[in-house]
């Protein structure tokens, strides 16, 4: 049974031959769909529109981040309490929604992700042995182990990204917001969903995406190290200012370029 406090948010950009069919799979089982579309040049809108989603079309290409960014902010403030994101390109199968509420309920995780770790040579290899570093990378810095720190199919307690400082704005997203859910001690589950790779195109440029994940990265080990030293002194051990949340972050230059 659907959540009537859940909504599916897809962001994409020039999706417009996968966005329609994907639509109307998701709403078997999320019927509140939105679909963020980041400058598309084609009909995504418009296919999307016409399949039975909201949609917040945006002038120019910002960034995976910043477009998911804007569906949480669009779905928090209309009273959503869940988030389920999916890439827009088909990678994700709709019929794997049911496992992350199952989860959810089970274990009261604030943050479910999609975990393909269980048939890794579905995956191409390369991609494999990415995703494999950078969740060790993070699975270090977050002192937990995270398996798939870089799957993008999630489902997101909105409340409680709404406290957190999650700034992104291109696809270092996904650790981004799987640390900062573990630094604030909530609990993070996985569920095993299946791989899926055909001809789509990663939009993903390899070396300016992997500059701006290390700029990440090395960025949030200081802000960790910061406030550790922050505990052991005895101050605050927030990344924060008192009262901040992670929509003033956002305005006070937090967002990552």
């Amino acid at each position: 049974m659907a959540d009537p406090l859940a909504v599916a948010i897809i962001p994409c950009f020039n999706e417009e031959d996968s966005i329609a069919v994907l639509v109307r799979r998701i709403r078997r089982f999320a019927p509140e769909v939105l679909v963020v579309d980041d400058g598309s040049s084609d009909s995504t809108s418009a296919r999307a529109r016409a399949a039975g989603a909201e949609v917040l079309r945006r002038p120019s290409n910002l960034g995976k981040g910043s477009a998911l960014r804007h569906g949480w902010e669009w779905a928090f403030q209309r009273g959503f309490q869940w988030a389920l994101c999916l890439d827009g390109d088909g990678q994700h199968a709709p019929e794997d929604i049911p496992a992350f509420f199952e989860c959810r309920n089970r274990t009261g995780a604030a943050l479910v992700v999609g975990n393909r770790t269980g048939n890794p040579d579905a995956m191409p290899r390369l991609r494999r042995m990415i995703n494999s570093w950078m969740s060790r990378r993070i699975s270090a810095l977050a002192g937990q182990p995270l398996p798939d720190s870089q799957c993008g199919f999630r489902l997101i307690e909105l409340p409680r990204w709404a406290e957190a400082m999650v700034a992104a704005n291109h696809f270092e997203v996904e650790s981004d917001l799987i640390w900062r859910f573990a630094r604030a001690k909530l609990r993070i589950e996985f569920v095993p969903i299946r791989v899926i790779y055909a001809a789509e195109r990663s939009k993903i440029r390899p070396v300016r995406d992997s500059a701006r994940w290390f700029r990440w990265y090395f960025r949030a080990r200081r802000e960790q190290y910061r406030e550790q030293a922050n505990r052991r002194l005895g101050g605050s051990n927030s990344g924060l200012p008192r009262g901040s949340t992670a929509r003033d972050a956002l305005h006070d230059g937090y967002a990552t370029r």
